[in-house]
């Protein structure tokens, strides 16, 4: 039973795009489908978390086979909630999609990509094997590139050729790094990598040039400054229903790996790589909340906040501490359920005004208060505002770094914080509070099946909220629960253990 656990977030979504693809013609079995499998698989994830969390540190070998010399499947808190967040943010997108969606693009295999989506995540979080951590990234690749280019609109395509070009980019880095690690330790079950690296070797030099190849791979998708520049380019051209879970989600995969791997494998550098992290944290975040308070519209100010909030996931990885690594596993569950929300908040605006541009908005308050509510929620949340869900990643980090005296790099992860809420202040100005502009007074007529549309957008937006605000206001299971995660990681030999059956 403890085995079918950790493959069913690969098998459910499997199995759900394959009956996806067998009613091709028919939308709404599609959507029923979708929802069933987002059901199940909210279910399995829940169910994983508890039992890891009960019992420890869960492995599968795929096959049969016996590590180092099969696919090892790993469950621990860390991907667990990986997972979970996942399954969360997927149920929103596919209840936001049923109405929030053009039935041109959900009738040419938006659902079953999805679905596949969903299974590379799992994957990439679940594997512990290098090579397969590779193939699942493809996995994410080919699966964002054909979501970002679905409907083939010009800036569509703009956006999807230059994702998947960068992306190409990171993965000839990520493939190169995998044979350099290969050929110096003939191993890549991360497990006895583990061990290897800890054990004298002949070409120290040669692993640490793989772990830069590594960051580099990562680091560009994860949209780490200075590799950060094709993603504000790229994720405000498809619709919001699409560009929802892959901001949300995808860079959030990528930061994942780079703290499995640099607190597991390359780890014996780390007078090199904790200055190296130190810095590209800074500059992620400062760059990334210039971006969005110097841009006008919605998508665009969400887009450069992703790049920032990626500064403080990396920030608890260069403090290398217990307390700083919980912060970045907590930073990155509520990142995901917050960022994913105000993308589709930005989706219900520009579904009922027809537009993103922020000097064409206003007076939504009005129209919309519970919209304005929920939107109130999220952002303070991004903010870091007490006793919203970023205040409790923001203080584990700013405690880890004053613990340590790491207290430029703590500086300025506040003084970005004050930025973002000048930037949530913005939006809410500008979409919000002001006064709607002058236009077509057939404009405001709204129509009763618009309303019931815009009841069913409002849907999972409530849904993320209420998950945000459980996280915030009742912290402590989710923050105990983020450092028996950062335990796990930093003491290596569980992992070992766990997978190796020492």
């Amino acid at each position: 039973m403890n085995h079918l656990l950790i493959m069913l977030p690969l098998l459910i979504p499997l199995f759900g795009a394959i009956l996806s693809l067998f009613s091709w013609r028919y939308v709404r079995a599609q959507q029923v489908i979708g929802i069933l499998a987002q059901a199940c698989m909210l279910i399995a994830s829940f169910l994983l978390l508890f039992d890891v969390n009960d019992n420890g540190i869960r492995t599968t070998q795929v096959g049969s086979w016996p590590a180092p010399f099969g696919i090892s499947l790993v469950a621990d808190l860390f991907s667990s909630m990986m997972v979970i967040t996942s399954s969360i943010i997927g149920m929103a997108i596919y209840l936001f999609s049923i109405k929030g969606l053009d039935k041109a693009r959900q009738t040419f295999g938006y659902y079953p990509v999805l679905l596949i989506l969903q299974m590379g995540v799992s994957g990439a979080c679940l594997t512990g094997d290098l090579f397969n951590l590779f193939v699942w990234f493809e996995v994410l690749l080919i699966c964002c590139f054909v979501l970002i280019a679905l409907g083939g609109t010009k800036p569509q395509l703009e956006g999807a050729i230059k994702y998947v070009t960068i992306n190409f980019l990171a993965s000839g880095f990520l493939l190169t790094g995998i044979g350099v690690v290969y050929g110096i330790l003939g191993s890549l079950n991360l497990a006895e990598l583990a061990v290897l690296v800890r054990t004298p070797v002949s070409h120290p030099a040669l692993i640490t040039m793989a772990g830069m190849f590594f960051l580099i791979a990562f680091g560009i998708k994860a949209a780490i400054f200075p590799l950060f520049f094709w993603l504000p380019a790229s994720y405000h051209t498809p619709p919001i229903a699409i560009s929802a879970f892959i901001a949300g989600m995808l860079t959030k995969v990528g930061m994942y790996a780079l703290i499995r791997l640099f607190t597991l494998v390359f780890v014996t550098d780390q007078e090199l790589t904790i200055p190296l992290f130190t810095v590209l944290a800074g500059f992620t975040m400062v760059i990334g909340v210039f971006g969005a308070a110097s841009q006008n519209d919605f998508r665009k100010i969400l887009s450069f906040h992703i790049v920032s909030q990626i500064g403080y996931m990396l920030m608890g990885l260069a403090l290398f501490t217990p307390l700083a690594i919980a912060g970045s596993v907590y930073f990155i569950i509520h990142n995901i359920l917050v960022k994913t929300n105000l993308f589709l908040i930005s989706g219900v605006v520009a579904h009922n005004r027809g537009t993103f541009a922020l000097k064409k908005l206003g007076g939504v308050y009005l129209q919309h208060p519970f919209l304005s509510v929920l939107f109130f929620i999220s952002a303070f949340s991004l903010a870091g505002i007490p006793p919203f869900s970023g205040f409790w990643g923001k203080f584990m980090l700013a405690k880890a770094g004053f613990e340590i005296d790491s207290f430029v790099i703590v500086l300025v992860s506040l003084a970005v914080s004050l930025i973002t809420i000048f930037s949530m202040t913005k939006i809410w100005n500008e979409v919000f509070w002001k006064n709607k502009p002058e236009t077509d007074p057939l404009d405001d007529v709204v129509t009763a099946r618009e309303k019931k549309d815009n009841r069913l957008l409002h849907l999972p937006v409530l849904f993320l909220v209420l998950f945000i605000l459980f996280i915030g206001v009742y912290a402590e299971p989710v923050v105990s629960m983020a450092q028996l995660a950062a335990e796990q990681l930093l003491n290596s030999e569980l992992y070992i253990n766990a997978v190796l059956k020492k």
